[in-house]
């Protein structure tokens, strides 16, 4: 028996004895394919409960409730052109309606389960390592849990206590590492020291180098963008672009995918204005949580990039205010009209969110798109994470007044414009693409001769999401071999 063999045996006696099974993409991209059993067993089941059949509802159309939800239609908001101040439709995938609250369970369940299935990963005795600036860690310590993983979060001590919180709620083995989210480097650091501290007892699931992250979105975000487009479009409707804020570039995953069902969409980029790495080859620390810097991530697939755009934070958190406060809310509704239901509903968007909605108006504008453009991104989590920010903000500046509502409007999202951005010719993807060299050769062990693929190898990218079908595949046979999916046939 190989060494292979051997954890994959440990890995199904550890499922058969918890009932655990896996899911697989197609089933995460269209829940009508769930055993009608399992659906029926999910409505005694809340939407953050422990319990490894929520790893059925990691996908973009669980009803938008708490407890015992089903499935519909992909969750997503649209922003009207009353509170962008662009022409363009700007629509945002909800992400509040995944367990924990944000997609990052799905970033993290593609990483996990493919090593799982491969007896790569012995869930006996290993623990499954999330170096994170935030959601991630959370994202993997649940999906560890439910799949019997212990886990181990790494993330900046700078980031939300409500964070820090649910983290130790779980059970997982928390590290805080120096500074805020753009210190990404110290995490890596200490990932480093606890692989040689704990030698094989640990597997490091890396977002920024695990192609299971943007698989995941190329299988699922994607396609829940296009079905979204597909239910809403007029005659002349068009897919013209998507915004996404770096972060570990796993959610442009979707945009590998959507550049093969609308082949002129625009997709840009964007990061911090304060830690500009794209825009100057820069560095600095911001207040955006979610979309760490001062490298470019190994999967991000520069190539596929049209555009760069910068978000400055201090709009960002004022934007957090006007769409949370009372002033900011019954300035909304009073001054500009906006529906009362969509103010309500303005606390889908966390912070990293606020720049996802901020980037996609710079894109809009810097296109002079219309009323027939189409843009899309991702409000990844809620406030949920962030009323300690909230608190924050007011203990640091005093009462947001009606006056701050009116100045947040008219400067913060009127008053974007197009100052800050790249539109990428060749040179400029290769000197972004370049810039990887300085994190992954340099410091984590790849080689150039892989980097050189990625920019070069027409089939690099395309031969690593052909992989989702053989996932798939694999999940099917584990599942098989377990036989706990026959309980709900």
């Amino acid at each position: 028996m190989n060494n292979n063999e051997a954890v994959l045996k440990n890995t199904i006696k550890r499922c058969q004895e918890r009932h655990i099974i896996l899911p697989t993409y197609e089933q995460m991209r269209n829940p009508d394919l769930i055993p009608e059993k399992i659906k029926a067993a999910l409505k005694n089941i809340g939407l953050w409960d422990l319990n490894s059949l929520n790893l059925f509802r990691i996908n973009w159309k669980n009803d938008p409730v708490d407890f015992g939800g089903g499935f519909g239609n992909v969750n997503f908001l649209e922003i009207p052109p009353e509170l962008t101040g662009v022409k363009a439709r700007i629509i945002l995938l909800v992400g509040k309606y995944f367990p924990t609250g944000a997609h990052k369970v799905g970033a993290t369940f593609g990483p996990l389960v493919e090593k799982l299935v491969t007896g790569k990963f012995d869930p006996t005795r290993q623990k499954a390592l999330w170096p994170s600036t935030g959601n991630y860690c959370r994202g993997g310590a649940y999906d560890s849990y439910l799949l019997g993983c212990e886990s181990i979060a790494v993330l900046p001590e700078g980031m939300s206590k409500e964070r820090f919180d649910w983290l130790h709620k779980v059970g997982a083995e928390v590290f805080a590492t120096p500074g805020t989210e753009s210190n990404v480097k110290e995490i890596y650091d200490k990932v480093k020291e606890l692989l040689a501290e704990r030698g094989d007892e640990i597997v490091n699931l890396n977002q920024f180098e695990e192609i299971g992250n943007p698989l995941w979105h190329y299988a699922t975000t994607g396609p829940a963008m296009e079905e979204v487009f597909n239910s809403l479009r007029g005659d002349h409707d068009r897919f013209s672009g998507i915004f996404l804020t770096q972060g570990s570039a796993g959610t442009l995953g979707s945009a590998d995918y959507l550049r093969g069902v609308f082949p002129s969409i625009k997709v840009c980029a964007g990061e911090a204005l304060q830690c500009p790495t794209l825009l100057e080859n820069g560095f600095g620390e911001h207040r955006i949580e979610g979309i760490g810097d001062k490298h470019v991530p190994w999967i991000h697939n520069i190539k596929n990039m049209d555009l760069v755009a910068g978000i400055d934070d201090n709009p960002n958190i004022r934007l957090m205010r006007l769409f949370n406060e009372n002033a900011g809310k019954e300035y909304l509704k009073n001054e500009l009209g906006i529906n009362a239901e969509l103010i309500d509903n303005l606390n889908l968007l966390g912070i990293s969110s606020i720049a996802n909605l901020m980037g996609s108006i710079k894109l809009a504008r810097y296109f002079e798109m219309d009323e027939h453009d189409v843009v899309f991104s991702v409000a990844t989590d809620s406030m949920e994470m962030y009323q300690s920010r909230l608190v924050e903000e007011k203990q640091l500046k005093g009462e947001f007044t009606a006056r701050d509502a009116t100045v947040s409007f008219e400067a913060d999202l009127l008053g974007l414009s197009t100052d800050n951005m790249i539109e990428m010719n060749y040179y400029e993807k290769k000197r972004m693409h370049n810039l990887k060299y300085f994190t992954w050769i340099e410091q984590q062990g790849k080689t150039v001769e892989e980097l050189n693929a990625q920019w070069y190898d027409e089939n690099y990218w395309k031969s690593r999401y052909d992989k989702i079908s053989i996932w798939d595949e694999e999940i099917m046979e584990f599942n098989e071999r377990t036989g706990v999916l026959k309980e709900y046939l």
